[in-house]
């Protein structure tokens, strides 16, 4: 029998407000120190957990065990699984298209299938809570954190798109947090690497950001993350909207009337560790309204941010009926979701799953302008030149070296390629344009290349050959509007297998593009 509110000490309850992270593929010593002694209820996996499915579904087994042996309740096992460029799950597994390549194919049931093929799996896998979708409008196109994770930069184009995403995640038994209140999209600045400031007045909010978040709480939303970004106009304290009772409580609880479950991102991002400190920032969440704390890396950190909550409530700073109040909500979510299930790899990757997601894909590819010239296998006239893989940001997933956008396309077209640096050199490029004599085409892939300008001078001196070009937007669609020439330009959102194996369709002339980008170049 699980344990019930009225069993549980202090220190238990504080437990199950902590959502803790690890750096191994097993579960560490550490880790289970720290469940048997500090009574932490949840876990947070990411990249550096997984290695294939078998594994993770051994690893969730294990760490339910665990839970239910030391605290008597089952976990969050808790996931970043977005699709696009923030996926966690190994390559055995199915990864579904990102959120702004999803609503290019101009058909919100796709953000509804990517949420149950993506739930049907996290579910075989053991995982029960997936911190997805982003509700973001990205209506800042230098946004280096959210940029291709949000669904664009229309408001009507987000609410539509993350509620079916949200609702295929749900009606598949996973439980959904729609993120970053009040509104991530118009940053310049990473939280994970600074503390972004939005200027804007809630009447000002209200008209934009808030929309998309204020149609999931009327659709049934269950759980919201809070962004650590500090709003001046509404909270005058100087602390971000994870620290900010104005906003957490004033804002979405009070004004918005949500009920459900509140979470902070994760309090060891430098937008709360330099400027605040994890622990105080854990104190500051939970005395603003925050319900479940993610810690997601280091059991030490999250001991002391435990720890300091303990005093608080000792000394009168915390009342502890807030603490009630938050676990007893808690368990609520858990009685719904957490429940124990044996892991079934047979689901994961499936044929049916795989054969939905390379349609899905097929759809996602938008032709922004130009006309594609179709790239025969064999042909000693093509050349294919691209960056092999990096990180963008911390959100993203680990880079995975096993693959890159060229060698993919010249060994599938059985053609040339170039493997490019992230930020060529004029050496670099011309070493390039010595490769491209003789050829009718060259297809390039460019990688977030408006940070990186060496990519957009070499599409430019390609452009000046005279022969045929194309080029790929593999990460933010953007780059293509700061290119001018006579060209075909393509957005593909993403750079994956699943991506690349689209484009080889498109690009043999197999199929034709039909989605339609939904920002502005």
């Amino acid at each position: 029998m699980e344990r019930t509110l009225e069993q549980m000490c202090l220190k238990e309850k504080i437990g199950q407000m902590f959502v803790v992270g690890f750096h191994d593929t097993e579960l560490t010593a550490e880790y289970k120190e720290l469940v048997k002694q500090d009574k932490v209820g949840n876990v947070i996996l990411f990249s550096h957990n997984i290695e294939h499915k078998r594994q993770l579904g051994k690893l969730t087994a294990e760490l339910q065990r665990c839970f239910l042996e030391h605290t008597g309740i089952p976990g969050f096992v808790t996931i970043d699984q977005e699709g696009g460029r923030v996926t966690r799950l190994p390559r055995d597994a199915t990864h579904v298209p990102g959120a702004m390549a999803i609503a290019s194919s101009g058909r919100p049931e796709n953000a509804y299938a990517a949420g149950r093929i993506t739930a049907r799996e996290l579910m075989a896998l053991g995982i029960n809570f997936n911190l997805a979708p982003v509700m973001d409008v990205n209506s800042n196109a230098l946004n280096p954190v959210i940029n291709v994770r949000s669904y664009g930069e229309d408001v009507d184009t987000v609410a539509t798109y993350g509620v079916q995403m949200m609702r295929g995640l749900m009606d598949e038994g996973v439980m959904s947090c729609l993120k970053h209140f009040p509104g991530h999209g118009d940053t310049e600045v990473d939280s994970h690497l600074g503390l972004p400031i939005i200027g804007k007045s809630l009447e000002e909010l209200e008209r934009l950001e808030l929309l998309p978040f204020q149609a999931g709480i009327a659709r049934g939303a269950e759980a919201i993350m809070i962004a650590h970004i500090l709003f001046p106009q509404i909270e005058p304290a100087g602390v971000p909207g994870t620290m900010s009772r104005q906003i957490v409580t004033g804002l979405l609880k009070e004004r918005l009337g949500f009920t459900g479950l509140v979470l902070s991102d994760c309090l060891e991002m430098e937008a709360i560790k330099h400027y605040y400190g994890t622990a105080q920032g854990a104190l500051g969440a939970i005395q603003a309204g925050v319900e479940l704390v993610f810690v997601s890396h280091t059991p030490a950190t999250a001991r002391e941010a435990m720890r300091l909550i303990e005093e608080a409530v000792a000394t009168g700073e915390l009342d502890e009926a807030v603490i009630d109040a938050a676990v007893a909500k808690i368990l609520k979510y858990k009685a719904k979701y957490a429940g124990i299930q044996k892991p079934d790899e047979e689901v994961v990757g499936s044929e049916q799953h795989r054969r939905a997601n390379e349609l899905m894909r097929l759809e996602t590819i938008s032709l922004v302008r130009g006309e594609i010239q179709p790239v025969a296998v064999g042909s000693k006239h093509a050349l294919f030149v691209g960056p092999a893989a990096y990180r963008t940001d911390l959100a993203s997933s680990a880079v995975d070296g096993s693959y890159g956008f060229a060698p993919y396309m010249g060994q599938y077209f059985q053609t040339k390629y170039e493997t490019i640096a992230i930020d060529l050199d004029e050496q670099q490029v011309s070493a390039v344009l010595r490769r491209a004599v003789g050829c009718q085409q060259v297809i390039m892939g460019l990688f977030n290349a408006r940070e990186h300008p060496g990519q957009l001078n070499l599409a430019r001196q390609l452009l000046k050959t005279g022969c045929h070009v194309t080029v790929i937007a593999l990460g933010q669609p953007y780059d293509l509007g700061i290119i001018e020439g006579d060209l075909c330009a393509l957005a593909a959102f993403d750079y994956s297998p699943e991506t690349f194996r689209a484009l080889a369709v498109m690009l043999s002339g197999q199929a034709t593009p039909m989605a339609r980008i939904k920002i502005r170049l």
